[in-house]
């Protein structure tokens, strides 16, 4: 039955969603690398569709910008369409020396400067952390298929133009890995209702050293990341037949 926000029915949606932050972008996945697919969401122009990959039918809808936007789709396919396993596909910014443009990055866990778990976990700090089976597939394709990769703590920052100029110093002394708006959203949904996520981003620019890709190059390094992330369902759908 159709949500405020999604307007499918139970059955449309997959039980693995791969969620881009643009719409349009879903669109390119869907018809890039699925078959068969037919759309299952407009509302609001945030576009969703179902189709197969290797004959493994898997879901592609987008999530918006920033931690309510991804709240509200991730709470809606979990709890009214059935989806147990969302993996975020999105870019990022890296703040750390070794970390660099091109490179893939896996959010195993999700820092961030949003209250919106400190109120899901009565004001307490919750540590937002990836499903560890998903996180150690994705490592695994990544590295079989010789895409550079890292893996560690992300920042889920609340605003895109932040004040606090001083804050990327801090997030690479911290050891953050990327910087991006919705995976401590997302990790936080997840536990709550009883789902595994994951988030896999490719960096699109450097905040320190000003490095950035082309547009060119983005869709290039988005296709080496969409392809790991396709490959990670498959490998975990194979641990865990």
């Amino acid at each position: 039955m159709a949500t405020p926000h999604i307007n499918a029915e139970k059955g449309d949606f997959a039980d693995t969603v791969l969620m881009p932050g643009d719409p349009l972008r879903a669109k390119y996945i869907a018809d890039t690398y699925l078959e068969n697919v037919r759309q299952v969401n407009d509302v609001r122009g945030m576009l969703g569709y179902t189709g197969s990959y290797k004959d493994r039918e898997i879901s592609v809808m987008g999530h918006g910008m920033g931690i309510p936007s991804v709240s509200i789709y991730a709470k809606e396919l979990i709890t009214d369409f059935g989806v147990k396993s969302i993996i975020r596909v999105g870019s990022c910014g890296a703040v750390r020396d070794d970390v660099n443009v091109r490179d893939v990055v896996i959010g195993m866990g999700a820092c961030t400067d949003s209250k919106v778990n400190r109120m899901r976990f009565n004001d307490h700090d919750f540590a937002a952390i990836a499903d560890f089976e998903l996180t150690r597939h994705a490592v695994a394709v990544a590295r079989a298929q010789g895409v550079p990769v890292k893996v560690g703590n992300i920042f889920s920052a609340d605003l895109f133009y932040n004040p606090q100029t001083e804050m990327a110093e801090l997030l690479k002394r911290y050891g953050i890995v990327g910087v991006e708006m919705e995976a401590a959203g997302l990790y936080g949904v997840a536990a709550e209702f009883g789902a595994r996520a994951l988030t896999i981003c490719t960096v699109s620019d450097h905040i320190l050293k000003g490095d950035s890709l082309s547009s060119a190059d983005r869709q290039t390094t988005f296709n080496d990341m969409m392809t790991m992330a396709l490959e990670t369902v498959l490998r975990d759908d194979a641990d865990r037949a």
